[in-house]
């Protein structure tokens, strides 16, 4: 007989309390394996894809799309063992491990296969509908195929009645799993998206993927594609207005306002959580800023000479985090948190360094884990790589925690100066205005120079003023003259 085991919403990341069910993966009376996605999530942090440690038969769902969950609310509920098929139970080990759940190494892979016709329904009690018994249940095979996520094969979600089809792998590693929320009535196969965001945007806009040509490579969708598709106006591709899909309240970014009405705007998601972090922020930390201009005209020049050197490119970004770790290992205080409840400093072995990047979704800030550690190349590829990731909408809860200092670009907005505010629990932040053609002294003349104006705040309690304007000055002197930094290389 089928033992029904409940799925509980895992912890999914540092201080994330709760999630809002994007997307159902998975339907009541689905068959589904050891690690397959079944939910798509998004916390304050990023977008998740929810893999269940169990495999049996979906036998209820708990939530609708657009709800949010608390972390350890039932999520699903799944029958393993007895008429459940083969495709992994309670005492079969999760490799996909989120934190808070997952056990030991992820089991072989199997194929998915399609449910028959008959369907269990969810009733009240959370049971299957015939006592236990899923007759929709077809037996999963322990063959392994390719998968580009690395998790274990997943079932597949086609409503009752399809016929068989087993499970397909593109040349990217996609399989039905990754994109069979794209189908519509009467049409099979999977459809190639870049990413769970990609979905999303052509989702809410009523945007049909299948009628879309992507122009990754083997025709991978991108999110170019997609817009484009959204803009287009001569009739050549789907329009948002041609497959309008009604959207619920919860999932509507921007309310609408009567004129002369006053508009409330939830604080929930990532903008909730932006606002908890800077008002704990300013509640707890005394921090104060300093500011100085810069000429950075030696900088832009050294970047310059290090590009048309060839190799990989190295940007201005990278150049500046090289510069605040070496600043950094001269001035450690600001690489501290402080712990009130022990009365102490806690000053940092490693610099993980965090960076503003504006998205559709808000501020989010990517860590660049032992920054100290990476060279400008090295740092210039992993600034791209989180950047993508986050204006993809595919950054992890890992990737946006634990930094210890933060550099804050706000030059791209094309405005010089501000005065940052500290990203709990971290001791300082770096801010770095556009670079902007100004008149300056430069040896003994008035020249045109390339200048920057540089400002840091910092938290009070770690240091004084002195310390401050020290680690100020450095940067500032490794902009004006980049040789000033090959001392500390």
């Amino acid at each position: 007989m089928a033992q029904v085991l409940e799925f509980k919403l895992p912890d999914l990341g540092e201080g994330l309390t709760e999630a809002e069910i994007v997307r159902w993966l998975v339907e009541v009376g689905d068959v589904v394996a050891v690690d397959q996605p079944v939910v798509e999530v998004e916390t304050a942090k990023a977008m998740v894809e929810v893999p269940c440690p169990y495999g049996g038969v979906v036998t209820a769902r708990f939530g609708e799309e657009g709800t949010e969950l608390p972390v350890g609310s039932p999520l699903l509920t799944v029958a393993v063992g007895g008429d459940a098929p083969a495709s992994g139970g309670a005492d079969e080990g999760s490799g996909n491990v989120l934190v808070g759940y997952g056990t030991g190494a992820p089991p072989a892979r199997r194929r998915r296969v399609r449910t028959s016709p008959v369907a269990p329904v969810r009733p009240a009690g959370g049971a299957l509908s015939n006592g236990g018994s899923p007759a929709a249940a077809r037996a999963v095979d322990g063959t392994s195929g390719p998968l580009g996520t690395g998790r274990g094969a997943g079932v597949d979600t086609a409503a009752p009645g399809r016929a068989s089809v087993p499970e397909r792998t593109d040349a990217h590693g996609l399989t039905d799993a990754r994109v069979r929320g794209n189908a519509v009535a009467g049409t099979t196969g999977p459809v190639p998206v870049i990413s769970p965001l990609v979905r999303r945007i052509a989702r809410e806009n009523g945007l049909d993927l299948r009628e879309l040509t992507g122009s990754g490579p083997d025709g991978l969708i991108l999110r170019a594609d997609v817009e484009h598709a959204l803009r287009s106006a001569d009739g050549t591709v789907p329009r948002a207005e041609t497959l309008a899909v009604p959207r619920t309240p919860e999932t509507t970014p921007t309310p609408t306002a009567t004129p002369g009405a006053d508009t409330r705007v939830p604080l929930r998601g990532i903008r909730g959580a932006v606002a908890d972090k800077l008002s704990r922020s300013r509640h707890e930390i005394p921090d104060a800023t300093c500011w100085v201009d810069a000429d950075a005209t030696e900088l832009l020049a050294a970047r310059a000479a290090m590009n048309a050197a060839g190799g990989p490119k190295i940007s201005l970004l990278a150049l500046l985090a090289r510069i605040c770790t070496a600043a950094l290992a001269r001035h450690p205080e600001l690489n501290s948190t402080v712990d009130m409840e022990a009365r102490e400093i806690v000053r940092l072995g490693h610099v993980h360094l965090g960076f503003a990047a504006q998205t559709e979704r808000g501020l989010v800030v990517p860590v660049v884990r032992d920054a100290h550690t990476r060279d400008a190349q090295s740092l210039s590829a992993e600034f791209a790589r989180l950047t993508e990731a986050a204006r993809t909408g595919t950054l992890t809860p890992g990737d946006l925690t634990g930094g210890t200092f933060t550099l804050n670009n706000y030059g791209v907005f094309g405005v010089d100066g501000s005065t940052p505010i500290i990203n709990h629990p971290e001791a300082a932040m770096l801010g770095v205005g556009r670079i902007v053609a100004k008149p300056w002294v430069h040896q003994g003349e008035l020249a045109v120079r390339q200048v920057v104006q540089l400002s840091l705040t910092f938290d009070h309690r770690v240091c004084d003023g002195g310390t401050a304007g020290g680690f100020l000055r450095y940067v500032a002197d490794c902009v004006e003259q980049p040789a000033v930094l090959l001392r500390s290389l």
